[in-house]
């Protein structure tokens, strides 16, 4: 049950308002992506990390800027590029004077200690230093010389890559890209919202954006989360939809056997669970349904889904698969 029942329904109303003031915050500066927004910030509150991929120019560094404008906590852009270190990242450990002129070793932070990373272009990274960026994601937590140093919550990184320019990156490996909870693709904008977009960046003064949140309103947030219910059979309906993601299973529809070598990991259910849950509680509900598992399967499932070769050579969208596979999984009882 729900911690605090006497105030379960003030609690709601301020993790409503508290969404709404963040993602009217940074739609001051973003123009035509609300719903990428919104997924971004339930992947904020279920506690993983995104990766926003897109072509350049489409706004995804400013995206991120935003956000870490609209919470008052410390923020980083690491520019991700081939000859970048893993020290670069998490810090290193230099040798200091102190006043008395004896020499010590200290630990110099890297731009990894701070609340909101911006990891831009992590595709151009060598995968040395994408994997210590990755571990710290997963471990929240760095270890230099020995010593193991634990990130402040709340911790969060966004890591931008563009698909289309490739010549010199180094794409993510299947592993390391499951790390991620969520995978948004920044579409192209259309006529209307470029119209806006010229009108609010060529003015004299462009729209800021200021902080909305405190750092222990966020964590506290990501708490009331993690207790909102979740029927067995809304778990069995998760997993169902999971399943059918591998072709090695005898139910699973014939475009999966077709075109995936590979299906969604244990990280697939845990992110429809939980940002199940965050969809519930903008619905007013303390209880996950089908619907919110749904509505949160691409973003947290399509990043997860290896084509074979065949696949590849189709071009074939795992969105598409996706949107076959939750036409056909049957809602368990209850659902």
């Amino acid at each position: 049950m729900v911690e605090g029942t006497a105030s379960v329904e003030e609690r709601l109303r301020s993790f409503q308002d508290s969404f709404r003031k963040l993602k009217a915050e940074i739609l001051k500066q973003i123009v035509g992506y609300e719903d990428l927004v919104e997924q971004m910030l339930t992947c904020l509150l279920a506690g993983g990390h995104t990766l926003l991929e897109g072509v350049p120019g489409l706004g995804k560094t400013y995206m991120v800027r935003a956000l870490a404008s609209a919470v008052n906590a410390s923020s980083a852009r690491i520019q991700f590029t081939p000859d970048l270190m893993p020290a670069d990242i998490i810090g290193t450990t230099i040798i200091a004077e102190t006043e008395s002129g004896k020499k010590i070793f200290t630990f110099q932070r890297g731009p990894v200690f701070n609340n909101i990373i911006l990891a831009d272009e992590i595709n151009r990274a060598t995968p040395k230093t994408q994997s210590a960026l990755l571990e710290a994601m997963q471990e929240k937590s760095v270890t230099v010389g020995g010593t193991t140093y634990k990130l402040e919550e709340p911790f969060f990184v966004a890591g931008t890559q563009n698909p289309i320019e490739m010549e010199g990156t180094y794409p993510l490996p299947e592993a390391q890209i499951d790390r991620f909870f969520y995978k948004i693709r920044v579409e192209y904008l259309g006529e209307d919202e470029l119209a806006e977009i010229i009108e609010r960046t060529t003015r004299a003064e462009e729209p800021q954006v200021v902080p909305v949140i405190t750092p222990s309103e966020l964590i506290a947030m990501r708490q009331l989360v993690r207790q909102v219910e979740v029927a067995e059979f809304i778990k069995r309906y998760a997993i169902k939809i999971v399943l059918a993601t591998h072709p090695e299973k005898d139910e699973s529809a014939e475009n999966v056997k077709k075109y995936l070598r590979y299906g969604a990991s244990p990280r697939g259910v845990q992110a429809l669970i939980l940002g199940g849950k965050v969809q519930a509680l903008l619905d007013a509900r303390f209880t996950v349904s089908a619907s919110d598992v749904r509505a949160v399967a691409l973003p947290a499932l399509r990043h997860r889904l290896l084509l074979n070769f065949e696949g590849e050579a189709e071009e074939v969208s795992t969105d598409d698969i996706l949107g076959e596979i939750l036409n056909l999984v049957p809602e368990v009882e209850g659902a």
